[in-house]
């Protein structure tokens, strides 16, 4: 009896990803070199620099190129490398980490907003006790992540605080996610992240839904716009990049 194969989902950044390594494979980029600009990239492919980050951070992850951030991207293969192994598991490589963020964008403002009318006097405090942990233990990433997570248990809807985990689950999970991080987020970063978090936070325990929803879009969309910013541009000087 004949089967039908499983159908597969190709997402955008892992076809620019395979584009770029075969014209490395095939020589057009020697090892050594310079790649081009992400903008450069993003205009001669027609997609958004969003899409290019994540192909590169999948590139460096295959071992095609080493990104050095503020001076560019460089190629480390040669042209004989062959195509090395997929550098995810099944599952995990599917969804880039700038859907994700969008996908959060579209669900925690509104989350925020009702734990703002909805939320215990326990569960407030459980907020506010993520967000002093941030600022005080050793692993701010896991209060970052308690932070959010308290906000959805908060909101009064288990559906929507199911989301919010699991949205957190496929970025914690998510290789390119990790490398972005790796280079983007440091102890500068976690101090604006935790006074973005105040703000939401003040607006929750005020009982006000609007200031907490834009609190929230503007900590998401905050994110967004530093993870876009270039590894390093025209001239190889540094940029300043943030994360979470």
């Amino acid at each position: 009896m004949n089967t039908f194969q499983a159908a597969t989902v190709t997402r955008l950044y892992r076809v620019i990803a395979d584009q770029i390594a075969g014209r490395i494979r095939a020589g057009e980029f020697p090892r050594g070199g310079r790649l081009p600009s992400e903008r450069e990239l993003a205009e001669q492919l027609q997609v958004s620099r969003a899409s290019i980050r994540e192909a590169l951070i999948a590139l460096e992850i295959e071992g095609y190129v080493e990104v050095r951030v503020g001076t560019g991207v460089f190629v480390t293969a040669s042209r004989e490398a062959s195509a090395p192994a997929t550098y995810a598991t099944p599952g995990q490589d599917g969804i880039g980490p700038f859907d994700l963020l969008e996908a959060r964008m579209l669900i925690e403002p509104e989350c925020a907003g009702m734990a703002a009318q909805h939320g215990s006097p326990a569960q407030i405090a459980a907020i506010r006790d993520a967000h002093e942990g941030m600022s005080l233990g050793n692993s701010p990433g896991r209060h970052d992540r308690e932070f959010h997570n308290a906000i959805a248990a908060a909101c009064g809807n288990a559906a929507v605080a199911a989301s919010v985990a699991h949205l957190w689950d496929l970025t914690q999970t998510s290789p390119v996610y990790s490398r972005m991080e790796d280079y983007f987020v440091d102890t500068k970063v976690w101090a604006i992240a935790h006074a973005e978090h105040q703000r939401i936070l003040t607006a929750i325990q005020a009982r006000d839904p609007i200031r907490a929803r834009h609190a929230m879009h503007a900590h998401l969309l905050g994110i967004l716009a530093r993870l876009r910013e270039d590894f390093g541009d025209e001239n190889g000087a540094p940029q300043w990049c943030a994360a979470r």
